[in-house]
């Protein structure tokens, strides 16, 4: 799921969920010429990551990945 809407990766982390992969936007421009760079960037890079389960972040400073499920930590 690509989303510039932070809820979809919190929903993912409170329900300990494995999929779908969540991909952020975190951008206050998310048009193609600002941040589809870095997007396909992050998509070849982050590839297989993205098919087992993860939550990608990506702004125009730096791309974040965590793996899915997140720890449970009680």
């Amino acid at each position: 799921m690509l989303t510039h809407d932070l809820d979809f990766g919190a929903i993912l982390a409170a329900t300990h969920g494995d999929k779908p992969s969540v991909v952020q936007i975190r951008s206050e421009d998310v048009s193609p010429d600002v941040i589809g760079g870095a997007v396909i960037v992050a998509f070849r890079q982050m590839a297989a990551e993205l098919e087992e389960g993860a939550l990608l972040t990506i702004d125009p400073n730096r791309t974040r990945l965590r793996v899915l499920p997140p720890l449970h930590r009680s």
